[in-house]
């Protein structure tokens, strides 16, 4: 499916993209049979109204069943000169999407599934958690897989961890300067064994 745009006025009255897309993922509709079939949201997240993950169950005759995953990318801009303010282009884990930063609350409700772009998929989601839940402390010291050439065309592989406030720097211990690498947490990189001596106190 392609890209679906559309002015605010056809949101329905959502503020959000997130409660839109929970809206539109959630419905029941009567059968022939005079039963009941729809959908279930029942946990989502929109980091940054980039990509909107769903935890989505099969509801049949008001009974729930298979929970799969639901993705949408997100295109939201209130201040589109044209109005179309929210767009979005759906697809389940089973088409198996790029984006694979879905949070761990929306995974783990999910049912076990036997298709594999969906199994890659989650998969790749509880690799990049894995990734994004390594902490650093200060004074680390970490080596990236590859070398990173900076815009200074400084090219260097290990680093020092500093903590600035709420920043992360890096310093070239070799150069002693400072150097920001984006998206660090979901890079490849390990720690390196540093001897620390203590201090002897004598009684």
């Amino acid at each position: 499916m392609g890209w679906l745009y559309m002015p605010r006025a056809s949101l329905g009255g959502h503020a959000t993209a997130k409660s839109y897309l929970d809206a539109q993922c959630t419905y029941d509709r009567p059968q022939e049979d005079g039963g009941t079939q729809g959908l279930k949201v029942l946990a989502s997240a929109c980091p940054g109204n980039r990509v909107y993950y769903a935890a989505v169950q099969v509801m049949k005759n008001g009974i729930g069943g298979e929970v799969f995953a639901i993705v949408c990318l997100v295109r939201w801009n209130p201040r589109d000169k044209d109005g179309m303010i929210f767009g979005y282009k759906d697809m389940t884990e089973n088409m198996g999407p790029c984006e694979a930063e879905c949070p761990e609350r929306i995974l783990d409700l999910l049912t076990p599934t036997e298709h594999r772009h969906a199994i890659d998929w989650r998969e790749r989601c509880r690799a990049n958690l894995a990734l994004r839940g390594r902490k650093l402390a200060q004074g680390d010291r970490i080596r990236l897989d590859q070398p990173v050439t900076f815009t200074d065309g400084h090219v260097a592989q290990e680093f020092v961890v500093c903590k600035r406030s709420r920043s992360l720097m890096l310093r070239d211990p070799d150069n002693g300067c400072f150097y920001r690498i984006s998206r660090l947490m979901e890079r490849a990189w390990s720690i390196v064994p540093v001897t620390k001596i203590h201090k002897t106190v004598f009684a």
